[in-house]
């Protein structure tokens, strides 16, 4: 497996369009829930062990070979929220353009064809993990990662946040999510006995909300 292909996806600069999203940390701040460095943890905690984990699910099922439309109707039916269906399927969007530049493929075509508005970000980040010869658990570690590296950086800017303090929250994240990513990849690869049904729902109530609220916002800093 070519692993160092996983430094690239897993790159911010990546051009994948995430940097234009907050993870709901613009909402948590603007309600109050979000003041520092210690509530960004708590909050960065909650969305791993939520969408983080269902995005590591998803983009592990990805790799394993699992249909992606499937997956796209999995993960369409663990989002509540119409805002963030929309805003993953943007990034999915987005993603697929990178991707299919990084590492053309038939099956990254197949998907563009199949999903002309855009796939769910995760499915799209598991064919972009398989097109670059990665395999499941890196998929895995790059969406769980992906669920907070987000709103942590997003803090940065909405809080005036000390860069180092943000990176040490995620530095302290680093065990759970070794455990995230393992559970993940673990419910993946039921999939093919089980069906998408063994897939994680975890939910953060919280965050379908606030995506709704942040939806409505005339002005914003953030996309989602």
């Amino acid at each position: 497996m070519a692993r160092a292909a996983l430094l690239v996806l897993a790159d911010g600069r990546f051009p994948a369009g995430g940097h234009a999203h907050s993870g709901g940390a613009e909402a948590a701040v603007k309600a109050g829930r979000i003041t520092s460095a210690a509530n960004l943890e708590d909050f960065c905690r909650g969305r791993l062990h939520t969408a983080g984990l269902v995005a590591g699910a998803l983009a592990a099922a990805a790799v394993l070979g699992v249909d992606p439309g499937d997956l796209d109707a999995a993960a369409d039916a663990r989002t509540p929220s119409p805002a963030l269906r929309t805003a993953a399927r943007r990034l999915g969007r987005q993603l697929m353009r990178a991707a299919r530049a990084g590492w053309p493929c038939d099956e990254l075509d197949a998907l563009a064809r199949r999903f002309p508005k855009g796939a769910h970000q995760p499915v799209v980040l598991g064919l972009a993990a398989r097109a670059a010869g990665l395999g499941p658990d890196d998929a895995a570690y790059c969406a769980a990662y992906e669920s907070v590296s987000g709103p942590a950086t997003a803090a940065v800017r909405l809080l005036s946040l000390d860069p180092f303090d943000a990176t040490g929250v995620l530095a302290r994240l680093a065990p759970e999510l070794d455990r995230v990513a393992v559970t993940a990849v673990e419910a993946a690869r039921r999939v093919p006995d089980e069906g998408v049904d063994a897939l994680p729902a975890a939910s953060g109530p919280l965050l379908e909300v606030g995506a709704e609220w942040h939806a409505a916002w005339p002005v914003r800093l953030f996309a989602s």
